[in-house]
């Protein structure tokens, strides 16, 4: 089988490469270099990274292929969030860059080459009723389908996830008996086309700064100044600068540039049990109105809820429990009341 392989510098590629040689695969190695266009010291194309690559395609007898994505990684994805954060959105550009980048520009540059494309994804490929489906991890924490929920049934056919099947703490396990350059690297953090360029940073070169009131939505009082409302997001707790906290983003208002907070861990204004899924993306096949569970970007587990469609075909999720932080732009992702399958996913909307 013809396959080519992801590779990251981290653990989780690397111990893909290795259980995909253990069982007589050859597979193409493949970097891709990506952040944003002519910044050489971004996260994606660092030193580091490279040179574990390197070390590890050494480890198997393999050549490391580079693909410059650069370019396109600004065109489509840096382009997406800032768009998204200019309308007072909380745009998710990982799961835009497996759409658009690891399983499109590549795709459409070098992956439709081979049968299969592998990563180091904690996801797994489900055949069920004759029909591929888009798994859950056997992890729950580490499941990684909610960014890859935006891809097709189509492309799901010809992925593969050879760390699918594995808790984290095995992955890392096989990595150190096998003595893998990167066994002891820590996990990557943050927002995948930033690398290491700080957040609020970012949106300062493109966005700038202009001075708004922070307003306490209770009682109706400035509590302070913040320097933009793109530099906060619904359910935000840190870096609002006040006291007497915690304070929680509750709303914002972007025509007056006017940030909304709430006081108190136990404060309901930060919870909401609806919302509403715009653009809905369906994997393999279409949810039925009833049960499913469903993640949101930063709650890392399973929650379950309702699914259900109105007349002019809004899809709505009504929970079972409280949701702390339902910001509108972050994608919502639905799975079958097990949790075994991912359906597909759909931009929040209050």
């Amino acid at each position: 089988m013809n396959i080519a392989l992801l590779l990251s510098g981290g653990v989780d590629s690397a111990v893909a490469l290795h259980l995909l040689t253990e069982q007589g695969h050859r597979p193409d190695l493949w970097y891709i270099k990506i952040g944003m266009e002519g910044e050489e010291d971004t996260g994606c194309t660092a030193e580091e990274d490279m040179e574990l690559c390197q070390a590890t395609a050494h480890r198997y007898g393999l050549k490391l292929n580079v693909i410059d994505l650069q370019k396109e990684y600004w065109e489509r994805v840096a382009a997406y969030a800032l768009e998204r954060v200019k309308a007072g959105l909380t745009p998710n550009p990982d799961v835009m860059c497996n759409r658009l980048i690891k399983f499109g520009a590549f795709e459409e540059q070098v992956g439709h080459r081979y049968d299969k494309i592998a990563t180091g994804h904690y996801a797994t490929i489900v055949e069920r009723d004759g029909k591929t489906w888009l798994g859950t991890a056997k992890d729950p924490v580490k499941d990684q389908t909610d960014f890859l929920a935006q891809l097709s049934g189509v492309e799901v056919k010809r992925l593969l996830f050879p760390i699918g099947h594995l808790m984290k703490e095995e992955v890392r396990r096989i990595a150190l008996e096998a003595k893998l350059p990167s066994a002891r690297r820590k996990d990557s953090q943050g927002i995948c086309f930033l690398g290491k360029i700080n957040y609020n940073d970012f949106l300062r070169r493109f966005l700038g700064e202009q001075e708004g009131k922070i307003i306490d939505i209770e009682t109706n009082r400035i509590l302070g100044t913040h320097k933009g409302y793109w530099f906060h997001t619904i359910g935000q707790r840190k870096g609002l600068g006040l006291s007497g906290g915690p304070w929680f983003v509750v709303k914002k208002n972007i025509r007056k540039n006017v940030i909304f907070v709430a006081n108190g861990w136990d404060t309901q204004l930060q919870y909401g049990k609806t919302f509403k899924l715009a653009d809905m993306h369906w994997i393999t096949e279409p949810a039925q109105p009833g049960p499913i569970a469903f993640k949101v970007r930063h709650v890392d587990r399973f929650m379950q809820g309702t699914l259900s469609i109105d007349e002019e075909g809004v899809w709505t999720v009504v929970s079972d429990e409280p949701v702390q932080g339902i910001a509108p732009g972050q994608f919502g992702c639905l799975y079958d009341r097990d949790c075994t399958v991912c359906l597909g996913s759909g931009e929040i909307s209050l």
